[in-house]
């Protein structure tokens, strides 16, 4: 059997690079299309290339989704367990994840996304088990913040904790469905204006 050269074997080998390409396209078609009615062959058609090579870099869908999303949050929790260690106040860690969640939403659009329509029903399956886990800390880190707040006197004796975390929540994470990277305003910009809002108010105070 003749051998076959470093040179030809480096040629053949899956570039990181286009890796990373077939994986954001596949991103903005699940975003787009939703996981079940995305098809292999959509994401090949897009990323310019017959289905069957797309196979050559992942073996199924499913991987490619889950790269998506362990991809984002492993991002998003190595930036929050930042802020939350950093022993800020209580607004003040508000503060920063908010800005840290919209910072994220500027790097992985299509992931945050994909994460707000698909991962209910995903966290049931054991290959995405870790979505449910991700939700818990979720909580834990907003909720026990608000809670820090409102022991300290910072935020409002009679705040709900738990409807606050909820809105903060879908308020901060409901922007990837309008947000394009690039645009007039940038991620730290639109989160003091959030912040601004769920702070401060909207109200002329008198």
């Amino acid at each position: 059997m003749p051998k076959v050269s470093r040179s030809k074997k480096n040629a053949t080998a899956p570039s990181p690079e286009r890796r990373e390409e077939i994986l954001a396209t596949a991103a903005e078609v699940f975003a787009a299309q939703g996981y079940n009615a995305t098809t292999v062959r959509r994401i090949a058609d897009e990323a310019g290339m017959l289905a069957g090579s797309l196979y050559y870099h992942f073996d199924s869908k499913e991987s490619m989704l889950d790269e998506i999303l362990s991809t984002f949050l492993d991002e998003l929790w190595g930036r929050y367990d930042a802020v939350l260690a950093a022993g800020l106040g209580p607004r003040e860690t508000i503060e920063a994840l908010v800005t840290e969640s919209f910072r994220e939403i500027d790097r992985h659009r299509a992931a945050v996304a994909i994460y707000q329509k698909e991962s209910k029903h995903l966290q049931s399956q054991p290959r995405f088990a870790y979505l449910a886990d991700s939700q818990r800390r979720f909580e834990r880190a907003w909720l026990g913040t608000l809670e820090r707040g409102v022991a300290a006197g910072t935020f409002r004796a009679d705040l709900d904790v738990r409807l606050t975390y909820r809105f903060v929540r879908d308020t901060v994470w409901v922007a990837a469905s309008w947000y394009r990277p690039g645009g007039q305003h940038s991620p730290e910009e639109i989160a003091r204006q959030y912040l601004s809002m769920v702070l401060e108010g909207i109200a002329v105070r008198t």
